[in-house]
């Protein structure tokens, strides 16, 4: 909603830009895909050309300092990702509460309930019997 808001307002506002202005952000993005389609692996390399233009660009024009930004689609995605995973991170983080037990200490208990038959609750009928009440005669 609010993309479709900014983009009707840039489109109220177009006409108001001057025409200068205009061919100097087309220019700025033109040169921003060229240098996009001419990198090979990895970061884009900007040749001493490239930061040239760029710089003269935003000489005569300060405003286009927000188009001078080159990112690449698998970019966004991996900033959208991490962001989603910090997140989901954030939501599922311990609040408190009891504290939890070490694996090793976890361990040692059981075997040692395994070990020891008589250790804990009784099981079987001592168990029943002894929560249901008995009728006194």
């Amino acid at each position: 909603m609010i993309g479709l808001l900014c983009f009707v307002l840039g489109i109220l506002a177009s006409p108001f830009k001057s025409k200068i202005r205009l061919a100097a952000e087309n220019a700025a993005l033109r040169h921003q895909l060229i240098v996009l389609r001419r990198k090979l692996r990895g970061r884009v390399q900007l040749a001493n050309s490239d930061r040239w233009f760029f710089v003269q660009l935003y000489r005569w024009f300060p405003s286009i300092l927000k188009v001078l930004t080159i990112i690449r689609p698998e970019t966004l995605v991996r900033w959208h990702r991490a962001g989603f995973r910090s997140y989901w991170r954030w939501k599922s983080r311990s609040l408190g509460g009891r504290p939890q037990i070490d694996a090793d200490l976890r361990a040692l208990i059981r075997r040692m309930s395994i070990e020891n038959p008589l250790w804990g609750a009784p099981l079987g009928r001592a168990t029943h019997s002894r929560r249901t009440p008995q009728a006194r005669v």
